[in-house]
């Protein structure tokens, strides 16, 4: 197996422990500045990254119950793709109606 040249052409790989990481160009330009000794540690950096895995836990909290009322062949059709998909169908309800309040839901054409 021939080992990729991290120097070709545009692309940079990242190599450690066994594995290779293609890197995009400000993927690149990032760690190119870092290795050149760019970056500086921030003031208080305990405690900011204690403030951000707060952020985080709060992101993914689910600390609010809703009821809603839907055709019983809605709920059956969501079991179905739960039960498909392989998780609870709360779960995958969740995930649509999270999807679809950050835009990230799309139509799909028919």
């Amino acid at each position: 197996m021939k080992t990729p040249n991290p120097e070709s052409e545009n692309d940079k790989a990242v190599f450690g422990e066994g594995k290779q990481m293609k890197l995009s160009d400000e993927e690149r330009e990032i760690l190119e500045s870092v290795e050149r000794g760019e970056w500086r540690r921030i003031p208080d950096f305990r405690k900011e990254v204690g403030r951000y895995q707060e952020y985080a836990k709060a992101t993914l909290r689910k600390d609010r119950r809703v009821n809603i009322r839907m055709t019983e062949r809605d709920l059956v059709r969501f079991q179905k793709r739960a039960l498909e998909e392989g998780l609870p169908y709360q779960t995958l309800i969740s995930s649509i109606l999270h999807k679809y309040i950050n835009g990230n839901l799309v139509d799909k054409e028919r």
